[in-house]
């Protein structure tokens, strides 16, 4: 005997289980969409005010590298100005430029002076005898070649016995004393010229062939230019140098002779002040300093019309500075002469940026460059107060290598505590879809019964739908009959 189940029998929790196969199939909810809202509401608190401390942090960060980057500048400015012979510079001209050219240095100081070249410094060159081919084997052995007092012992075998194969060997020794060897062929036939590659006296070039078959004894070097030392003489007072670059002569001065004079025919030298390289040292000075103190400006100011502020608004640090930088900009020296920036044409306008006046300026450095330099450089100059004042707060464990690690700790911080809140989040919103999953379900089981219930208490509607046949047995409790 057979039983046979009920079709329209109660629904089981099990049954409702096994029939939720989607989050919200069992209410019609979009439970995602609920707990995915719900989670960002119970976070926003905390996630506003993480973003707006990392905002904070981040734009300070960008701040203090503008000023940072200021400050640099600034520093850059600084050093022409802190070593008055900087400040003081001088031209130097060369009344014929053919015969000679100078520059100077830091040292130079004013003054004319006549200049006779009487012959240039050469190096030596030596030239072999003529040979028919650059392919033709001259011998074997070897070369000392002799610069002055180095020299180097080169082996000439079957593999490089012409002319081309000498020139190369020369070229390529390691221990070259200091010759080219290149190759002129004319209709008398090919030559190997040694060429010094130093000028002077000293550097001689001598070639002793040595052993082998005796064949490298042909090419009988003969000298066709000296090594000399340039011969010139300064007001009238003989001079000679190894190099046509003379750097000796005049304190201060490098000469760059480059040919002999007619004779008795001197040229002139003038050493003079030179303000253009102040004046544009002194302009960049200007301009980073207006840099510093519109940097500041912007990074710390407030606009009452839009309520928006700098990122280092009313910042103590930067305020500081700005006083400090403007305090020693506005200090008097002593003595006569140029004693302030106001003397220099160097004012401040009602803006607090610094203008210059360049006629005055031009006018004070041709005046008073010595005491100019006594104002800005030295151990008590203004440039050299800026500089101490600069490198007090950018230098390594300086006051904004400080205040840059202070930001990087809090950014870590606000890093950290925004994983924590996410970790936070998501074991809520876990928390979230594991009730209403619990309560999809339980809907789902209810409205089963209520269909179950429907068709048991409404035979006319389970009639309609083709099913009263069914539901009157299971209404009436009869059971199939087995054989």
């Amino acid at each position: 005997m057979s039983s046979v189940i009920p079709p329209n029998s109660p629904p089981s929790a099990q049954s409702a289980s096994t029939l939720i196969t989607s989050t919200g199939i069992g209410s019609g909810l979009n439970i995602n969409a609920i707990v995915s809202a719900l989670t960002a509401s119970f976070g926003a608190a905390q996630t506003t005010q993480l973003t707006n401390q990392q905002n904070t942090l981040d734009s300070q960060v960008s701040a203090y590298g503008t000023f940072t980057s200021a400050l640099d500048t600034l520093k850059l400015a600084l050093p022409a100005l802190e070593d008055p012979k900087q400040l003081a510079g001088f031209a130097a001209t060369v009344a014929d430029k053919t015969i000679a050219t100078a520059t100077t240095t830091v040292d130079a100081v004013a003054g004319q002076y006549s200049l006779q070249v009487n012959n240039l410094a050469t190096s030596a060159t030596l030239t072999s005898q003529p040979v028919t081919s650059t392919a033709s084997a001259i011998g074997t052995g070897t070369l000392t070649v002799a610069v002055g007092s180095a020299s180097a012992a080169i082996t000439i075998d079957s593999t490089n016995n012409s002319l081309a194969g000498i020139a190369a060997a020369i070229n390529s020794a390691p221990n070259n004393p200091g010759v080219t060897a290149s190759i002129i062929t004319t209709t008398g036939g090919s030559r190997l010229v040694l060429t010094g590659t130093t000028t002077g006296a000293a550097n001689v070039i001598t070639v002793t062939p040595s052993g082998g078959d005796g064949g490298l004894s042909s090419l009988a070097f003969t000298q066709t230019r000296a090594a000399q030392d340039a011969s010139f003489s300064i007001n009238g007072f003989a001079a000679t140098s190894a190099s046509n670059v003379v750097s000796s002569a005049i304190t201060g001065v490098t000469l760059n002779l480059q040919q002999a004079s007619a004779a008795n025919t001197p040229t002139t030298l003038t050493i003079s002040p030179d303000t253009s390289a102040a004046q544009a040292s002194i302009d960049k000075f200007v301009t980073a300093v207006n840099g510093v103190l519109g940097s500041i400006h912007t990074l710390t100011a407030f606009d009452p019309s839009t309520k928006v502020a700098g990122p280092l608004n009313g910042n103590a640090t930067l305020e500081a500075f700005q006083n400090q930088l403007q305090s020693i900009l506005g200090k008097v020296t002593n003595g006569s002469g140029v004693k302030s920036l106001t003397d220099l044409g160097i004012t401040a306008g009602t803006d607090g940026s610094y203008a210059t006046d360049d006629t005055k300026l031009g006018n004070a450095l041709s005046a008073s460059l010595a005491s100019i330099g006594n104002l800005l450089g030295g151990a008590n100059g203004l440039a050299t107060q800026i500089s101490n004042l600069v490198d007090g707060y950018t230098k390594p464990g300086g006051l904004l290598d400080s205040i840059n690690k202070g930001l990087e700790t809090g950014l870590a911080n606000v890093s950290k505590q925004q994983a924590a809140l996410n970790a936070q989040l998501a074991a809520y919103s876990a928390t979230l879809t594991a009730q209403f999953n619990a309560t999809d379900k339980a809907v789902a089981l209810l409205k089963q019964t209520q269909t179950f219930l429907n068709a048991e208490f409404n035979p006319s509607a389970n009639a309609a739908s083709g099913t009263s046949s069914s539901n009157t047995s299971l209404g009436s409790g009869t059971l199939g009959v087995g054989g």
